[in-house]
């Protein structure tokens, strides 16, 4: 064969990750174009004020398989669940998130980007309602509260044994309850048998499937951190595009995580093994990933601003990584 005529590789097999990566990644985890711009505006946009031009997403997840129809239905669907809300300026529209939009995402990072709890005192927190609650605010609120990885002990006690209490006090606040809820914390104590509490947990909430959705993950991404590890960090639009799917299915399943004491939690938990490698994963890719989004993102008051102090707190802390 002529040499001239021999394929060129993208990249060497054992170079860094690059977009094949990436469309392998999109082929095996299918996301869908609402739930990916969510992701987007939750891990890389939130941090810099949450705006964008419409052109910029765009071309943000063009790679990703969404068009600009896609990406156009999209992010009108997100504007009529009250997520986010467009401005215009010019023939440019802009995308923002809403207050309650904002409130939502802030409530998910604090979990998303958390490390493993290594210590449990042992403390329970309950939720009570009354009879009286109004129905709709009460379906509101057990909503919010298996979302904060409560289990419904019944129709109206809900227990979490290593919930924020803080947390769960604005939830009854935002949904008007607070005249019909009880907050509680009970200590199990420091003699309290664990294979009784571990029956109670595994009654109420689903850790097998649970388990079985971090090991996928980690089959997903394991070798990607291989190849960071072993090459280097990929170019600043792949480390872009790898951070996203890295995060969006990372928190389709960490979202549906109770977040138990690991006491509580069966031998050999996957979920410890995937938290600590998308940190390990998060780290290696922010700093491109980073100067991929401030060339790329126009905002109504122009260049992308920089990330505010919450997004260093990441995954243990960022400072090295992303400045």
């Amino acid at each position: 064969m002529d040499e001239a005529a021999a394929p060129t590789p993208s990249r060497p097999p054992d170079g860094p990750p690059g977009r094949a990566d990436v469309d392998a990644l999109v082929a095996r985890l299918a996301p869908r174009a609402k739930s990916l711009i969510v992701t987007v505006y939750g891990d890389a946009l939130q941090p810099h004020g949450g705006s964008c031009w419409l052109g910029s997403l765009i071309r943000l997840v063009a790679p990703l398989g969404l068009g600009e129809r896609m990406v156009r239905t999209a992010v009108y669907r997100l504007s009529q669940d009250g997520l986010l809300t467009s401005e215009q300026a010019g023939r440019r529209s802009y995308y923002a998130l809403t207050a309650d939009g904002r409130r939502q995402f802030e409530s998910a990072q604090t979990r998303i980007y958390a490390l493993p709890e290594r210590d449990w005192d042992g403390r329970w927190l309950f939720v009570l309602l009354t009879d009286d609650a109004p129905a709709p605010a009460r379906e509101a609120l057990r909503k919010e509260l298996a979302f904060q990885g409560f289990s419904a002990l019944s129709p109206a006690l809900f227990a979490h044994p290593a919930a924020d209490a803080g947390t769960a006090r604005r939830a009854v606040a935002a949904h008007g309850l607070e005249e019909h809820a009880l907050t509680l914390e009970a200590a199990a104590g420091d003699a309290a048998p664990l294979r009784p509490l571990r029956r109670i947990v595994a009654g109420g909430w689903a850790l097998d499937a649970m388990d079985a959705q971090y090991r996928a993950f980690l089959e997903a991404f394991r070798p990607l951190g291989e190849r960071l590890r072993a090459a280097g960090p990929p170019d600043a639009e792949a480390a872009f595009l790898l951070r996203v799917l890295l995060i969006h299915d990372y928190r389709r399943i960490l979202l549906r995580d109770p977040g138990l004491p690991p006491e509580l939690l069966p031998t050999d938990w996957a979920g410890t093994r995937a938290t600590l490698l998308a940190a390990d994963l998060y780290h290696r890719l922010a700093p491109a990933a980073e100067r991929w989004l401030a060339a790329t993102v126009a905002t109504r008051d122009g260049p992308l601003p920089p990330a505010d102090p919450g997004f260093f707190r990441r995954f243990g802390g960022l400072e090295r990584a992303a400045r």
